[in-house]
């Protein structure tokens, strides 16, 4: 058995986050699973996971941890509060657009951290019934490009090709909050780990996923209330008149056989306010890489917007260029919308929290074949010249 004594650096905090502190050489799950099988007391009583602990509080620990020998204190260094327990991000900043300036953010990238597609594996291998050693061949769970873990949340990596949760037109099995629900399962969790917001099934990157109820209320309020900054990294056709800009059209939502749409502009009380802002990262011959902030948060937004000003992104199969999209699919091998969710910024618990993803590999491929060039634009001249 191990025991500790709450005392003023742990009041006041969350039993699972105070053994994440204690403890930071075992894993979330370890956690877990001792709390699910009773094995933590607070004061003699079966102790949850969400319970606030208080001063003096003494916490009984009925399993030996791996790390108990070397972990003589709960005491935590200035680096480990810093971190506020969680993992380090995939990747950092710089990788998050090759060829182009960084972000500035400086978190280091996980020294086990593998160059991953963008892609989603194999659809006729989702869903089906497998026995346990094909389950481990299986894209599920276990495959899960968890940006960041925290004992409140998790933010994934979602490949371009799965849909964000289950709907028409997606089997059983085929969609990221499923494979969340078995992570949820296997990691012991008591809550189904819930999406706090989308992507379009053809967009890649970032989605945060609340582990708590409570955590899922502050999250959608975070994001109703547009205190969750979200960025975008975009490949558009042509280059764009302004290396900034706003787009601010409404949106109308149609529904037909074919899907459904967003139309741009209309004089429709049903239609949604809806604003872009983006600044462009890199000039090409023929195409501009863009970083996109969105104000608010509709379906299709972007897509829909860089589309009715003239430059739809490419590979966009509903509001895009279709002689165009077959052209680079030939000439650069872009299979997919090039669309990815770089960066998501909010505060938690009193923290300024930045995560950065890079670009896909194949996205990454793509930006590679492509030939910079840099304008200067003076006051009232406007001049290309060929970046050396």
């Amino acid at each position: 058995m191990i025991t500790r004594t709450i005392d003023r650096n742990f009041a006041n905090m969350r039993l699972d986050r105070f053994l994440r502190k204690a403890f930071p050489e075992e894993s979330l799950s370890v956690f877990f699973a001792v709390i699910r099988k009773k094995k933590v007391r607070v004061n003699g009583v079966v102790g949850k996971a969400n319970q606030m602990l208080a001063e003096g509080d003494v916490v009984n620990i009925y399993e030996n941890f791996k790390s108990v020998g070397s972990t003589s204190s709960p005491t935590l260094t200035g680096e480990e509060r810093s971190i506020e327990g969680e993992s380090l991000p995939l990747a950092s900043a710089t990788e998050a657009a090759p060829a182009t300036p960084s972000s500035g953010d400086t978190t280091p990238q996980r020294p086990d951290a593998k160059e991953k597609s963008g892609f989603a594996k194999n659809k006729s291998t989702w869903g089906k019934q497998l026995s346990g050693a094909e389950k481990q061949a299986h894209w599920g769970a276990h495959e899960l490009d968890l940006i960041v873990q925290t004992e409140d949340y998790v933010i994934v990596n979602k490949p371009s090709g799965l849909a964000s949760q289950p709907g028409s037109g997606t089997r059983p099995g085929e969609s990221l909050v499923e494979y969340l629900w078995e992570w949820g399962r296997n990691e012991g969790l008591d809550f189904k780990p819930t999406i706090a917001h989308r992507l379009d099934q053809e967009t890649s990157g970032m989605i945060i996923a609340a582990l708590h109820g409570d955590t899922l209320r502050d999250f959608t309020r975070m994001i109703r209330e547009h205190v969750v900054d979200k960025f975008y990294f975009a490949l558009v056709k042509g280059n764009l008149k302004k290396d900034r800009g706003t787009i601010n059209e409404s949106l109308l939502r149609t529904d037909s056989a074919k899907g459904s749409k967003m139309l741009v502009g209309q004089d429709d009380e049903k239609a949604q306010k809806a604003i872009t802002h983006y600044r462009v990262k890199q000039h090409y011959e023929g195409y501009d890489l863009v970083k996109i902030k969105l104000e608010t948060g509709r379906m299709h937004q972007i897509r829909a917007h860089f589309a009715s000003i003239g430059h739809p992104l490419l590979g966009d199969t509903r509001y895009g260029d279709f002689a165009l999209n077959r052209e680079v699919k030939k000439q650069f091998g872009l299979n997919r919308l090039f669309l990815h969710s770089c960066r998501l910024e909010f505060d938690w618990n009193g923290e300024h929290k930045v995560y950065d993803c890079p670009l896909p590999k194949e996205l990454r491929n793509v930006i590679k074949q492509l030939k910079p060039i840099h304008y200067e634009r003076p006051e009232n001249n406007f001049q290309r010249s060929r970046r050396r």
